[in-house]
């Protein structure tokens, strides 16, 4: 708290204010400026000035005294002040100077490190005086200096207490939560009544002595938490966090990794197994991956359990069978020497609403056996999320396109990754022909663009003398684009949203010719795409996208005549691979240097 009338506290103040030479003050201290500018000064001067010095002083000017307070409350108020708490800084402690850990610094003399024999070697004191802080109306002084005159040299200390001249000052800084930021408490329909009990008034102070220290009280661990799941945040269950096990150094399962909101992945690490111990090995177990609830925001109280979607048996050479009841748990034993119901595989499934929280959690697994010749095994994991009310947008490929499926496309908003819509208007598409060949008629209807098929689609647009060029204009603009136009294609079939390296940008090209009134009369999309990996299961990887439009004169037809234009858009896959060709590594260079007399006495 700041100390507004301190004066009659400090009698050494109240004699420089009741000065009539503000510039000279009546301290002892400032006896000798009196004394050297009676020195300077003319002989006939210098009398003046001690006769100036002799008068009597004038009453100092003093504003209305207010009214006397009760004699009770004035001796509590300076009781309080005389009996101020101690200090939360110990100035005999610190020290700016002490720079090296378990050293002596150099002309540090408040370094507990150094001795006696170090001060002896000292030239000077590198910080002479310590405090706390400086706002401080008064505070305890660490004061360091040499006896240099001694034998050898010492270091002498002092603790003194230094007093602030002014008149705005900290009284005490014993409000220990004043140390550390502390959230505002946010008014609600239950405390609002007490709020405006103690901070509705003009002034609201409260007493060292009655201040609460108490913050779980009034802060609540979830006070300040956010109330919804952010992007990328750790899924939280009850005891930490849901486990996605992955290779973190090595390629063996580590269950420390944590699944973060909206982040979809798929891991396979190895895990160290035994037959004898498959019962008590809690990563083959189904238990261990459903038995913690998750939070459904951020820490809270709500739970959302993990229910079991389906189970699906695994022979020894790889046929699965999806099991029809998911409703009995089980678990891992030993069988004629065979570990069964090993947990292999395990794909999550969350479905979240747009404000990030969590309403419904589903595990799959997949269960298998293990011989007692195996060591290790293969476990694959994966998680997804999808919000409610909506589709999940379906992939063309694991990794590379499958031909005959959609190409994938989406937008980039500023800032954002790519939005992918399940919309297919949102996708990438050309004009569908119909049976009319109307051009108006069909500008609804639309077909998507299937990786590895060349298409072609057009219509026909019948122009009279009436209609407008820049109206026409964009409406074939938007029969041959579409409702939205997509802005980047997916590289691959299961490229996801958030990796936007994945994605290819559409170029687009204009070509038309010089004059007033152009109309797009073509769309050609060329989609370059390349094998991608190895000679024995290549992957096919889009690599580029063009989209060119053409547009061509619209010349004014005379009253009464018209005209047809054809319209068309069309699709062409272009293969970029370079040839494919075995190659083999170079036979490593021999370098053989022989000395100069190997082959003594020979030659």
């Amino acid at each position: 708290m700041f100390r507004g009338a301190a004066l009659p506290l400090r009698p050494q103040v109240s004699r420089e204010r009741d000065s009539p030479f503000p510039s000279c003050s009546a301290r002892p201290g400032n006896a000798p400026l009196l004394r050297a500018a009676a020195m300077a000064a003319p002989p006939g001067l210098g009398a003046f000035f001690f006769l100036i010095l002799l008068l009597p002083l004038p009453p100092p000017l003093r504003a209305e005294e207010p009214a006397a307070e009760p004699a009770d409350t004035r001796d509590a108020a300076q009781a309080r002040v005389r009996s101020a708490p101690a200090p939360v800084t110990d100035v005999a402690r610190l020290c700016v100077c002490d720079l090296l850990v378990a050293q002596c610094d150099t002309n540090c003399c408040c370094d507990p490190d150094c001795s006696a024999e170090d001060f002896s070697l000292f030239t000077t004191c590198s910080v002479p005086v310590v405090i706390g802080d400086s706002q401080l109306c008064s505070q305890k002084a660490a004061v360091y200096s040499l006896d240099v005159e001694a034998n050898p040299p010492e270091r002498i200390f002092k603790l003194i207490d230094q007093v602030n001249p002014s008149i705005f000052c900290i009284h005490a800084t014993n409000y220990k939560q004043a140390l550390y930021l502390k959230s505002p408490e946010i008014p609600t329909a239950e405390n609002f009544d007490e709020l405006l009990e103690k901070f509705g008034g003009a002034t609201f102070s409260a007493e060292p002595d009655s201040w609460n220290l108490d913050t779980d009280a009034q802060n609540p661990p979830e006070a300040n938490e956010t109330s919804r799941y952010e992007y990328g945040a750790p899924v939280q269950t009850e005891d930490a966090f849901l486990r996605l096990p992955s290779p973190v150094v090595s390629s063996w399962c580590s269950d420390a990794n944590p699944a973060g909101f909206l982040v979809n992945q798929a891991t396979k690490c190895i895990r160290s197994v035994s037959v004898e111990k498959c019962d008590s090995i809690q990563a083959l177990s189904m238990l261990f991956y459903i038995n913690s609830s998750i939070l459904a925001v951020p820490k809270s109280s709500q739970m959302v359990n993990i229910t079991v979607q389906s189970i699906a048996v695994q022979s020894p050479n790889g046929m699965r069978t999806l099991l029809s009841s998911s409703e009995v748990l089980r678990l891992p034993m030993v069988l004629d020497e065979l570990c069964i119901n090993a947990v292999l595989g395990v794909n999550y499934h969350i479905t979240h609403t747009d404000t990030g929280e969590i309403i419904e959690a589903a595990a799959a697994f997949v269960l298998g056996a293990i011989s007692r010749e195996a060591l290790s095994i293969e476990q694959s994991f994966e998680i997804s999320f999808t919000q409610e009310n909506t589709q999940p947008v379906p992939l063309s490929g694991n990794p590379g396109y499958v031909v005959g499926l959609p190409v994938r496309a989406g937008f980039q908003p500023q800032g954002s990754g790519i939005i992918q819509s399940s919309n297919k208007h949102s996708q990438l598409t050309i004009l569908h022909s119909t049976s009319t060949q109307d051009c108006l008629a069909a500008q609804g209807a639309r077909a998507p663009v299937l990786f590895g098929y060349n298409m072609i689609s057009g219509c026909k647009l019948r122009i009279t003398a009436a209609m407008k060029c820049q109206p026409l204009a964009q409406t074939l603009l938007d029969v041959l684009k579409g409702q939205s136009f997509p802005e980047y294609v997916a590289s691959f079939g299961n490229s996801q949203a958030q990796d936007v390296l994945d994605w290819v940008p559409i170029t687009q090209l204009h070509i038309s010719e010089q004059s007033s009134c152009q109309i797009p009369v073509s769309l050609g999309i060329e989609v370059k795409w390349t094998k991608y990996g190895s000679l024995v299961n290549p992957q096919a990887r889009i690599v580029n996208v063009t989209a060119t439009i053409t547009s061509t004169t619209l010349k004014q037809l005379p009253s009464g005549r018209e005209r047809i234009i054809p319209i068309t858009s069309s699709v062409v896959f272009t293969d970029i691979s370079s040839p494919a060709e075995p190659s083999y590594k170079a036979w490593p260079t021999i370098n053989i240097k022989l000395p100069f007399d190997f082959f003594y006495p020979f030659v």
